[in-house]
């Protein structure tokens, strides 16, 4: 059979996808891109604000009309959009033959088989907290150079907003010896950068050893032979550890890169959407980064309009980002989400509101990343080199400091030959706003 699957959402979700590909393609069936061709079609859904909940239903509704008209013989739905809104899927897209929740996605064989087999409205959900097993290899969607590695699953922080806690479950570590059986196999099939995912990486390994292992973690990983980064995503700023800082000062191959979600900077607004930490430890510990890793480039989030935010609020959060200066900033507007506390917050923020305030701090944002993009001018880096650029004598890469599909590019000009995955010495000579360009170094010309 051939089968096409839609990944929505965020990379942990992607994680998910490559697992139920990695058991489908052990019981024989092929992948295709092309929806007219697919026999099965499986949409692993997000749902984590309204915007992702939009794009999960429409793809589900596009796909469905295959079903009538197309060659399609199974539509199977799994994610979080499916865990929570399960039976309302079943109920008013017929055309669905089955649904797994965020803790079955293991089952996606057996589902498939029903399916085939004629059974219809097939539900498989087991309990929320469970923690799935594949034994068998991911089917790597990345390019094949560098990959995601889920190290935990579920969260137990419970943020005023978050949804996420009811749709994954509390905070589970995968076990370090399958992280690292992964991990090898990921290296094995090519990958040379790692990026560790969880809803939060700094809690690794507390439920199961009784202590924070992501340090030990990073210097097992870096061990492996042919991983050449490890990138960490998604650290709250309240569990960074001076160890973990140490491991990423001292540890070759782990990326002087953190993606640290902080959401907001006045401590009245941090405290109503449940955080732990206020803006004198935000900034506390961003010195400790940038005292202890001077080059460190730090990414975070924010959410615009959360409710009850006023104007000096959001003053607030121009002051600490324009001071902070970070590498690489993100902002939402805060979406309204059922069965959350702040959803039923009386003092809701409209939107157009929320939406100049966005824009005031990307624009503030912007001056500072495209200074600091004209600042690495001079700079020697190595750089991953992702694909050439088209009839051009250049190629496109990352440098340690951009995160694939959420950060910027650099353009390396070179007559040549580069394969994607290569690792490149390069010479910064110029930026183009976020991106930068820059010549492959010749040490012999200095």
């Amino acid at each position: 059979m051939k089968i096409l699957c839609v990944s929505l959402g965020c990379d942990k979700n992607l994680v998910d996808t490559e697992m139920m590909l990695g058991l489908l393609n052990r019981d024989g069936h092929t992948f295709t891109d092309d929806e007219n061709e697919a026999d099965i079609i499986v949409v692993n859904t997000c749902c984590f604000i309204n915007d992702a909940k939009e794009e999960s239903v429409n793809t589900i509704l596009e796909m469905a009309e295959l079903k009538k008209t197309g060659k399609c013989k199974a539509l199977i739905v799994t994610g979080c959009m499916a865990q929570r809104y399960k039976q309302e899927i079943l109920d008013e897209i017929p055309e669905v033959d089955g649904i797994l929740g965020t803790s079955t996605y293991d089952e996606i064989s057996n589902v498939l088989k029903q399916a085939l087999g004629g059974e219809e409205h097939i539900s498989c959900f087991h309990d929320l907290n469970a923690l799935p097993e594949v034994e068998t290899e991911r089917v790597i969607t990345t390019g094949g150079y560098y990959a995601f590695l889920k190290i935990a699953e579920g969260c137990d922080k419970h943020c005023t907003y978050c949804i996420i806690p009811s749709l994954r479950g509390n905070y589970r570590s995968v076990p370090m010896e399958r992280l690292l059986k992964e991990a090898n196999q990921l290296a094995d099939q090519g990958v040379r950068e790692l990026i560790l995912v969880a809803q939060e990486t700094t809690l690794y390994g507390v439920d199961l050893y009784g202590k924070k292992m992501l340090p030990e973690l990073l210097h097992k990983l870096a061990e492996i032979p042919g991983i050449y980064w490890i990138r960490i995503q998604y650290c709250y700023p309240e569990e960074i550890t001076d160890e973990l800082i140490e491991a990423i000062r001292t540890e070759e191959k782990v990326c002087h890169y953190l993606d640290v979600p902080i959401q907001h900077a006045s401590d009245r607004i941090l405290k109503r959407m449940g955080r732990r930490t206020n803006q004198a430890q935000l900034r506390e510990i961003i010195g400790k980064l940038r005292a202890a890793v001077p080059d460190i480039a730090l990414r975070t989030t924010m959410i615009a309009g959360f409710p009850g935010e006023t104007q000096e609020d959001h003053e607030e959060v121009m002051r600490f980002v324009d001071e902070m200066e970070f590498e690489r900033l993100g902002v939402f507007t805060y979406s309204a989400e059922e069965d959350t506390p702040a959803a039923t917050f009386p003092d809701q923020i409209p939107e157009e509101v929320k939406e100049e305030r966005r824009d005031e701090i990307m624009e503030l944002q912007q001056e500072i990343a495209f200074e600091k993009s004209e600042s690495m001018v001079g700079r020697v880096l190595d750089v991953m080199i992702e694909g050439k650029v088209a009839d051009e004598a250049a190629y496109v890469g990352r440098t340690y400091m951009d995160a694939p599909n959420v950060d910027g590019y650099i353009f390396v000009n070179s007559g040549e030959l580069f394969m994607s995955g290569d690792f490149v010495r390069v010479k910064v000579t110029g930026s183009n706003d976020y991106d930068l360009i820059g010549e492959v170094y010749d040490e012999s010309a200095e």
